[in-house]
């Protein structure tokens, strides 16, 4: 389904086509926000600008509108670096590491209930 955008008699509609133009060689930006003190930043979507300080403004204005978040961060796409789920078979499980669960100590006698 297509819709054709009405262009009054004598106008083109040249200009939507220009801006998606210029936005195109924009880099893309991750934008992380902090809800409230003590907890850690989300991803909460992405978006174009030209440099970081032009992002870091349209993210307060998208994203935090309506006072959602305290800290606001971007990061560039190129920049973010994640583990692949395929590659886990390389990692030892946390489950393995048995010096990790408190069941593998002895509590000395004189210490009583904890």
């Amino acid at each position: 389904m297509t819709y054709d955008v009405p262009v009054a008699p004598g106008e083109t509609a040249e200009l939507q086509e220009s801006i998606e133009d210029a936005t195109e060689g924009w880099p893309m930006w991750e934008v992380f926000v902090r809800a409230r003190r003590g907890i850690s930043h989300v991803h909460i979507g992405s978006l174009h600008a030209p440099d970081a300080r032009t992002a870091l403004q349209n993210a307060r204005d998208v994203y935090t509108r309506r006072g959602e978040g305290i800290s606001v961060w971007v990061v560039p796409s190129a920049e973010v670096h994640a583990f692949e789920p395929e590659a886990a078979a390389d990692y030892v499980e946390a489950n393995e590491k048995v010096y990790r669960l408190a069941t593998t100590y002895e509590i000395p006698e004189e210490v009583g209930q904890m």
